[in-house]
């Protein structure tokens, strides 16, 4: 359940930041579907993944990962 609510708000926070999918994939080099996946809850993104995400939207990592 964890991983569907990380990837509600990766979606929420990149579309209140204004990026595509496209383009957030980009630039964290993972393909649109990999991102989608992500996304819809259907992939856990690595540590790694979670800390380029939170950079590039520029949100605290815990606001992407928190269960609250």
């Amino acid at each position: 359940m964890e991983e569907t609510i990380w990837g509600r708000r990766i979606r929420a926070f990149r579309k209140l930041k204004g990026f595509t999918q496209e383009q957030l994939a980009m630039k964290l080099g993972v393909s649109v579907s990999v991102l989608g996946e992500i996304e819809r809850g259907n992939r856990v993104p690595s540590e790694e993944l979670i800390e380029q995400i939170s950079i590039i939207l520029n949100v605290r990592k815990e606001e992407l990962t928190s269960i609250n």
